[in-house]
């Protein structure tokens, strides 16, 4: 029985498999336990195998081989960038840039009329792809940053010397916000940079120091100037009513008097019509009637009048002195006056 112990214990072979056997144990534990990697929820990780990408993951537990596949995680939460100072104020970001706060140039923008206007905005931005934010520019050295801050104040500087001091200081801050937002975007995409612009704002644009009174008189105008457009506005809309209604109304006086002149003309026509029908059926009395009664009309307007008998031959007629004139009484004129 000792003698099959001991053989058994000095045996060679099945030591040196007791000991390939406990190694590679020891090696699957230990692929099993360090070739995991979690990614955070605000990150996505790059896997490189021998130096040379291999694939992106997203957040999650996940599996590398070790010695031969290294991961990179990339922060891809938003960050923002205050310029011109390009100053990073995301507590998650690699490095920093800053400028001179104290250096006036850094902080003026040349406008379209060729005054200059202190313009600070913020630019909102975050890694979309993190295989090119990685390779293109080196985003764990803080190039992208560079990149960025770059090509903001180039589209900036453009844009806002494309307007008007006062249009940059009043109502085309939006449009020109917007425009910087598409213009730095398709910019970045150009350069293959691997961030999203997320948002730009417009944080504060006023003018030099020595010249903010004068600018602050400019605005005083232009807000007085725009206070009495808008009461000229409320005025006219409250006359255009009324005039329109005066304008209705004298249309339909117009109107109706028209139509009024009109009836009356037609009735004055009938009337001679009628008049023309019965002096043809017996001319020769309608004639005689109607110099009768244009005579009377005549003679009822002229005044005092002396009439003379043509039949009494021989008598000279005095007439009073005393009195104005002495009238007599026509035969013709009794006979219409009759009828």
């Amino acid at each position: 029985m000792s003698r099959e112990i001991r053989s058994i214990e000095l045996n060679p072979t099945r030591i040196a498999g007791g000991i390939t056997f406990t190694l590679a144990a020891l090696l699957i534990l230990y692929l099993l336990t360090a070739g995991w990697f979690s990614v955070a929820p605000h990150e996505q990780s790059v896997v490189l195998r021998f130096g040379k990408y291999l694939r992106t993951v997203g957040p999650g537990l996940h599996f590398k081989v070790p010695w031969i596949d290294t991961q990179i995680s990339v922060d891809t939460s938003e960050r923002s960038l205050r310029l011109p100072y390009a100053q990073v104020e995301a507590s998650g970001s690699e490095g920093s840039l800053e400028v001179d706060r104290g250096n006036l140039e850094d902080k003026l923008i040349l406008t379209g009329d060729l005054y200059a206007a202190v313009v600070e905005w913020n630019v909102v931005w975050r890694v979309e792809e993190p295989r090119e934010y990685l390779f293109s520019f080196d985003g764990q050295d803080g190039r992208v940053e560079q990149v960025i801050v770059a090509v903001a104040r180039s589209v900036m500087h453009r844009l806002v010397g494309d307007y008007s001091a006062d249009e940059v200081l009043t109502g085309k801050r939006e449009e020109i916000t917007q425009s910087a937002l598409r213009e730095m975007t398709k910019a970045l995409d150009s350069y293959k940079t691997g961030v999203a612009i997320v948002d730009l704002q417009m944080q504060r644009v006023t003018p030099p120091g020595n010249v903010k009174p004068a600018f602050d008189d400019v605005n005083a105008s232009i807000q007085q100037r725009d206070q009495l457009v808008n009461e000229a506005r409320r005025e006219r809309n409250q006359m255009v009513p009324k005039a329109e209604a005066e304008r209705d109304r004298l249309i339909r006086e117009a109107e109706g008097y028209a139509a009024r002149k009109i009836a009356e003309a037609d009735g004055e026509i009938a009337a001679l019509l009628a008049k023309y029908e019965s002096y043809k059926s017996a001319p020769e009395e309608i004639r005689q009637r109607l110099y009768l009664e244009t005579m009377e009309r005549v003679l009822q307007r002229s005044g005092p009048k002396t009439i003379l008998d043509s039949g009494v031959k021989g008598v000279v007629p005095l007439l009073e002195l005393n009195q104005s004139a002495t009238s007599v009484t026509s035969p013709f004129r009794g006979s219409a006056g009759g009828r």
